[in-house]
């Protein structure tokens, strides 16, 4: 920000931060986590228990942790920075060594009250530094290809850690939020153009390494993708989680079978109901209708974070909301494409709506970001 700006221009402070809240962002979340709530509610037979309680509670800590957030001036999230970012490194370190393990994987850290997953914090952390990396640097060198590198290797770093858990959904969380900030920010086309080149290789060294003993990846990723290309191969195995997701999806129709009268959920035939295939049990219960209302709210929400950016002169704010909506759209864009077959099964759950604890608590505190940056913004003197 510019002395100009800065001696100029009005930043709200004190107890009138709260009138330059962006409250339509506030309730467009409270929307899509009250379609969560009532979702687990059904998928559990009508009772707010395990799932929809402890769901609840959790909301209620992330709003709180959104507006604590919020509160604080942007400037001190951008100096924290890279000190979040090398905690989040170095959780998902610990995660290697120490991590509890749950459906084959080492993803967590038990905290006893409850578990925490690094990677989830990266994501957040990533765009933070990346962003703050950008606010640095001049524009000039930004499309250098020294200057390239560094942000490279600080998305590259943890997305390895994040593989080896295995969790290939969060890698490619990881990934598509650094390129978004990275491209948003100035780097030349170009590179992109080669990492894409790059990308379809590395596609064709996945399957030309199957069998080998480097193979690049686990072989039940190997029957995801299998699964992916073609479900009746193995229908009561690999393919029954996407084949009954579809039945699911299809069944629903126009305005869907009815609220709690899901035969695939109620039946026990859709797997992980409460997680990664809860939106098809939100297609089948309330059809197209229903699943087109939540994909709007999602849209709204990313609209208004742009919407935010755009009249933000702030560089860092800009950047880190952008990073911050596009990492969502990933989040909601992957899990969709999983259960409608559109993209291979990858263990990614849908934003403020699946059951979980990490994702929903530090999506909460990420939109906390985004609502500072909205706060603290440069605004026309008063």
């Amino acid at each position: 920000m510019s002395f100009l700006e800065y001696n100029v221009k009005y930043t709200p402070t004190g107890l009138s931060k709260v009138f330059y809240f962006n409250w339509v962002l506030a309730l467009l979340l409270a929307a899509a986590a009250s379609i969560g709530f009532l979702m687990l509610y059904s998928v559990a037979g009508g009772s707010f228990s395990p799932w929809a309680e402890p769901q609840m509670k959790r909301y209620v800590l992330g709003l709180i942790a959104m507006f604590v957030v919020a509160m604080v001036p942007i400037w001190f999230w951008r100096n924290m920075a890279v000190v979040a970012y090398i905690v989040s490194v170095l959780l998902l370190v610990v995660v290697e060594f120490f991590g509890a393990v749950g459906m084959g994987a080492q993803r967590w850290i038990d905290l006893g009250f409850m578990r925490l997953q690094p990677s989830e914090l990266t994501k957040i952390t990533l765009v933070m530094v990346l962003a703050a990396y950008y606010d640095w640097l001049d524009v000039d060198k930004v499309s250098r290809p020294l200057w390239v590198l560094v942000p490279v290797v600080v998305v590259l770093f943890p997305t390895f850690l994040v593989l080896s858990q295995p969790d290939l959904g969060t890698a490619i969380l990881l990934v598509g939020g650094g390129a978004v900030v990275m491209f948003l920010a100035g780097v030349h086309w170009l590179y992109f153009a080669v990492v894409g080149a790059g990308g379809v290789g590395l596609v064709a060294a996945v399957f030309t390494s199957r069998g080998t003993e480097w193979q690049l990846l686990k072989d039940y990723q190997y029957r995801r993708i299998d699964t992916f290309l073609d479900p009746t191969t193995d229908p009561l195995g690999a393919g029954y989680h996407i084949t009954q997701s579809k039945i699911a999806l299809g069944s629903g129709g126009w305005t869907g079978r009815g609220f709690m009268q899901g035969t695939q959920s109620r039946l026990n035939f859709l797997p992980e109901k409460h997680t990664d295939f809860i939106f098809t049990t939100l297609a089948e219960e309330f059809g197209f209708v229903g699943a087109a209302s939540l994909l709007a709210v999602y849209v709204l929400i990313i609209v208004f974070c742009i919407a935010s950016a755009v009249r933000n002169t702030d560089r860092y704010g800009a950047l880190l909301t952008l990073g911050i909506a596009a990492t969502f759209f990933f989040f909601f864009a992957v899990n969709m494409s999983m259960v409608m077959g559109l993209a291979p099964v990858v263990g990614v759950p849908l934003p403020l709506v699946s059951y979980g604890g990490s994702a929903m608590l530090i999506l909460m505190i990420g939109f906390g970001l985004v609502q500072s940056a909205h706060v603290h913004r440069p605004r026309g003197a008063i």
